[in-house]
């Protein structure tokens, strides 16, 4: 029986996922052969911002894109994976994508393609830049999607700033099993004369990008020597740019101590954009209004909120790496104030000990569950060994909405749940929730 809740764009994107055997294949040379066939769309953009890193760019881009447009200026979006619908990658003027042109994008691209091997990320990205280079903007700020110098965002000669966030252990079966390694191709988005923002990085990590970027001669602004930043009183933080130019905002709308290094890099970055860069104004609305769903998001309201009963509190966070783990474990040492239950459910392809152990400590009570749809779940009963290995009491329920069930049973009783461990689970939260 057909799945009558499909759209026209969800049927053609299943076809292009049968076009290359492998879900992820780095390469550049599939895609530029499509783009040539499309007639370089890639080099019709406007300024592009390039961020790449393993945690914290969807942040980085969140802030950047609520300043920009506070300071009235049009800004394309481009970030992945997507939470409930594709359309979520692609945000051209403002706005996502919509569906009759995000179909006709993905057929003149199937069209174009001729049957060619090639993954779902380049042709669906090439979609994408085709969507950026016909309708106006004044900026685009573009994720990678999976390391950078062999990734399908890579594929722009001149950006306008790069930016690299800060790179952990994660993908190490594509990007390399070293920090090392996984950051010289995360530095592959450096460009010649081209100056390079770098958040926090662990020493290893730092090493390799200022050498990258010493080798290409880009300049390179660098967290801790080059801009600081720190929380002041009364709900504000302070950010020493390059120059020593202070700007005091507020707080970062985005929960979590760590936002603060994401929210400073972004002003820093917005500083290289020339006439672009937003005034103090700009920068403040920019820190108020940033919304990024599944990074430490407290769901107020819906099915799942319902679910759980008053007085307990739904946090949602796409996190699946042991860095992430840690930035969760400084956020619940933070919440003294009542229990901390966790539902969570990863992807075999992750560290399961690595992002549980900084977090056990804090957690009262887990539930493991398998992804919905994923056929890569790590298995909700070799979680629940995870977690229980690591100390914490868990058991196992064969849904999301069962798992809130488990947490619901003492209506009288004040808790936090945190549902964690893959954003792939997120999406499936989100949906659910409604």
């Amino acid at each position: 029986m057909p799945n009558t809740s499909q759209t026209g764009s969800d049927v053609v994107l299943e076809r292009l996922m049968q076009l290359h055997p492998k879900l992820i294949d780095l390469s550049l040379d599939r895609l530029h052969r499509l783009l040539e066939h499309l007639g370089e769309p890639q080099r019709c953009l406007p300024p592009v911002v390039h961020v790449a890193g393993t945690n914290g760019k969807g942040s980085v881009i969140a802030y950047m894109r609520s300043a920009l447009m506070a300071a009235g200026h049009a800004v394309h979006v481009y970030t992945s994976p997507h939470l409930v619908r594709f359309h979520e990658r692609i945000e051209t003027a403002g706005h996502l994508i919509e569906e009759d042109r995000l179909m006709a994008l993905l057929e003149e691209c199937e069209v174009a393609n001729r049957g060619e091997p090639i993954t779902f990320f380049e042709i669906t990205t090439a979609a994408a830049y085709l969507a950026f280079a016909r309708e106006q903007a004044d900026i685009l700020l573009l994720e990678t999607g999976l390391g950078g110098r062999l990734d399908a965002t890579n594929v722009i000669d001149k950006p306008l700033v790069t930016i690299i966030t800060p790179v952990s252990l994660d993908h190490q079966q594509f990007l390399g099993t070293t920090l090392a390694a996984i950051a010289g191709e995360k530095a592959g988005i450096i460009k010649s004369d081209v100056p390079v923002v770098i958040a926090p990085q662990e020493g290893e990590a730092m090493e390799v990008l200022l050498d990258r970027a010493g080798a290409l001669g880009a300049p390179a602004i660098v967290a801790g020597r080059d801009f600081t930043f720190h929380a002041e009183t009364g709900g504000r933080f302070e950010v020493t740019s390059p120059g020593g130019r202070r700007t005091v905002l507020p707080a970062p709308a985005l929960a979590g101590h760590h936002q603060l290094a994401n929210a400073a890099t972004a002003v820093v970055a917005l500083g290289l954009t020339g006439h672009l860069a937003p005034d103090d104004g700009a920068l403040a609305a920019g820190m108020l209004q940033a919304r990024w769903p599944a990074r430490l998001q407290r769901l107020e309201s819906g099915r799942l909120v319902d679910r759980l009963g008053r007085g307990k509190e739904l946090w949602l966070d796409g996190g699946h790496n042991p860095a992430a783990g840690a930035v969760l474990a400084d956020m619940a040492r933070t919440w003294h104030d009542r229990p901390l239950d966790v539902v969570i459910g990863m992807m075999n392809t992750k560290d399961p000990a690595g992002f549980i152990r900084p977090l056990a400590p804090f957690i009262r009570h887990a539930v493991a569950v398998s992804i919905p749809g994923e056929k890569n779940t790590f298995d909700a009963t070799a979680t629940r060994a995870v977690l229980e290995a690591e100390g914490v009491t868990a058991t196992v329920a064969p849904g999301i909405e069962d798992a809130i069930s488990c947490l619901s049973d003492s209506p009288t009783e004040t808790s936090r749940v945190l549902v964690c461990g893959s954003l792939y689970l997120a999406g499936r939260v989100l949906g659910a929730n409604g």
